[in-house]
Parts: C-alpha cells; sequence; structure tokens
C-alpha cells in the first residue's frame, strides 16, 4: 500500500487511532501506582486485551505500537502484528527511544533514537507495520518553549518523516504543546501557531510528501491551573482557526492527542470541531488515555476483568468515532451508563 493510501485509510470517516505505545517500564509503574499487581505476562496481556478487543476494528482504523509489542506473540502464539492486520487495522510504530535533555537548554526536550533509525524503519516495514509516529513535547512557561527547541524538535520530526517515508511507511507528526500549567488560551493558541509553522517549514526542507503526512495535534486549551478555562466552543474555534493558519490542506488528517484532557472534554472538543466547522483535513483522534483509562480501572491485570474492559474500550473508541464525525451526544454517553 502507499504512503498516501495508508495516511487516508487511518483517518477513514469515522474512526481513529488508538496509542498504546506505553513502553512496558513505564507501563509497570502504571500498575504499581494503581496498586494493580504486576507479573511476567501483564504487559502482553493488557496488549492483548487492547488490540483484539472484538469489534475494535468499527472504530478504530490503526494502533500505534512500542518496538517490544510490535515483537509480541498473543497468548495463543500468533503474531499480534498478523492479528492487528487480519482485523482490518493498520498496526504502527514508535520508533522514539524516549525524551533526552536538549544540550544547551534549561531543561527542555527531544526525541532520542535517529541513530540507525533507516535500518530499524527498512525492517519494521518488512514486519508489516504502515506508520511511524514521533513525539515532540513543548512545556510553556516562563521562556519556554524556546526557539532553539522548536527549531530542534522541528528537525528531528521532518528527519524522520523523510525516512519514513523512504522506507514506505507514512509518518505521524506529533507537536505536542502541553496542558500543563497557568498559561490562558491566547497563550496556548500563540505558543501552538509558532510551533505548527516551524514544523510544517521543516517538512518543506526535508520534501516530505504532505499527502502522506499525519499530523498529532493538541488542540487549543486552558492550562490545566489557569483559573479561566475556556469552554468546549472556544476550544474548538482557537484550535480550527490555528490549524486553518499553519496546516496546509494537503494534510489527509489531523489526529488528537488527548494530553490529560478528560474522556468527556476529549469526546466533546472534537466532536464540536467536526459539527460546527467545514474543514479541508479530517478531524478524528489518536487517544491513549482517553480510550483507555476507564478499562484499565475495569482490568486490574484480572483474566476475569477482560471481557468488562473490552466493552468499556469499545464504548470509548465508539464514540471518538461518532465525535470525528460530528454525531456524538451526551445523551449517548447516558444511555450507555443506563444499559
Amino acid at each position: 500500500m502507499k504512503i498516501n493510501d495508508i495516511a487516508n485509510q487511518l483517518v477513514t470517516a469515522g474512526k481513529g487511532i488508538m496509542a498504546a505505545d506505553r513502553p512496558s517500564p513505564a507501563f509497570h509503574n502504571l500498575l504499581r501506582s494503581e496498586g494493580i499487581a504486576v507479573d511476567e505476562d501483564a504487559y502482553r496481556n493488557w496488549s492483548e486485551l487492547l488490540f483484539l478487543a472484538p469489534g475494535l476494528n468499527e472504530s478504530v482504523s490503526g494502533i500505534i505500537m512500542t518496538d517490544e509489542q510490535a515483537r509480541l506473540a498473543g497468548s495463543g502464539g500468533d503474531s499480534l502484528i498478523e492479528q492487528v492486520i487480519e482485523r482490518g487495522m493498520i498496526p504502527g510504530i514508535s520508533p522514539s527511544k524516549g525524551m533526552v535533555t536538549l544540550a544547551g537548554s534549561a531543561g527542555e526536550t527531544v526525541g532520542s533514537g535517529l541513530d540507525g533509525l533507516r535500518e530499524r524503519l527498512a525492517e519494521y516495514a518488512e514486519m508489516g507495520l504502515g506508520f511511524s509516529k514521533w513525539r515532540a513535547a513543548f512545556q510553556i512557561g516562563p521562556g519556554t518553549p524556546s526557539y532553539y527547541a522548536i527549531e530542534a524538535n522541528a528537525y528531528v520530526m521532518a528527519q524522520v518523516a523523510a525516512l519514513s517515508q523512504e522506507a514506505g511507511i507514512a509518518p505521524i507528526v506529533e507537536p505536542e504543546v502541553m496542558l500543563w500549567g497557568d498559561h490562558n488560551i491566547e497563550r496556548c493558541f500563540a505558543v501552538t501557531e509558532w510551533v505548527l509553522s516551524r514544523t510544517f517549514e521543516a517538512l518543506y526542507l526535508h520534501r516530505v510528501d504532505l499527502e502522506g503526512t499525519l499530523v498529532k495535534a493538541s488542540m487549543v486549551l486552558s492550562g490545566n491551573e489557569c483559573a479561566e478555562q475556556a469552554d468546549v466552543d472556544a476550544v474548538a474555534e482557537q484550535t480550527v482557526k490555528v490549524f486553518r493558519r499553519q496546516i496546509p490542506a494537503a494534510i489527509p488528517g489531523i489526529v488528537f492527542l488527548s494530553g490529560g484532557q478528560s474522556d468527556y472534554h476529549a469526546t466533546a472538543r472534537l466532536n464540536a470541531m467536526n459539527a460546527n466547522y467545514e474543514l479541508p483535513w479530517k478531524l478524528s483522534f489518536s487517544y491513549a488515555r482517553a480510550l483507555q483509562r476507564e478499562p484499565m480501572a475495569i482490568w486490574r491485570n484480572r483474566a476475569a476483568n477482560v471481557p468488562a474492559a473490552q466493552a468499556a474500550l469499545l464504548h470509548r473508541a465508539r464514540m471518538n468515532g461518532l465525535a470525528a464525525l460530528g454525531l456524538w451526544t451526551e445523551e449517548l454517553e447516558g444511555e450507555a451508563v443506563a444499559s
């Protein structure tokens, strides 16, 4: 499949992406913090619960995996990648080796893992992985993000995108402007506009095919500690405004990260954009916590809880699939609770 076809399939109407690329050490730490017992099969069992949930492909087009997950076999001995493909979804890879401190900065970060990436991407393509995702994270604060950090991260994201396309893998670039802080929505808008502007300049300079690229973006939000929280309509308006200014129409789609939002807000804000605006790109989701928070609370690493946890996952995926069409309503959430 050509990269342009992969990118378009990932934003099929009413479908989005599930981000499941939490490395096993971080996953195990999360379980312990929630008081959930950890065993040697926990990571595989959780990955299998997510990837093989019956009917997931009705609302999910692709799944972002870690390198470890891409090499896992399920409890029946079959490759998880192959089972995802058989279910009509596209497996993707997060090839970063983690965030490191950007030398010469005041604690700002950049993704690591460029060394040997060309060879790793070629291997991932042979394994059947169809897309990549590379994250940059920008903290709003006094003097941050800096011009230096934005330029460095834009360069790395563009390098990864170009190498991905060379391997026949569609890239997702993720310039996340983080939620944490006391900044207002206007400050978030200004930073997001700056970050997107420099990211697309870097993609152009690296000769990245925009028609075969997706953007994983953060919404324009008030900081989580800001006294005045923008409402759903304001978030939708400001997010669409900044995208129209900085994201070319050649991009097939923009998929949102949840970034610490509640499940409700991640869905409601996505729905407001799709319901109220005519847009040149598909707007959908690439959520991790906003899909998996409730399922994990139900699962607790117990086999008996898997069906209920999968049902919760399917519900959240369906709600966000409807939001990607602008068809979600609060009443649909209530009906699910009532049933």
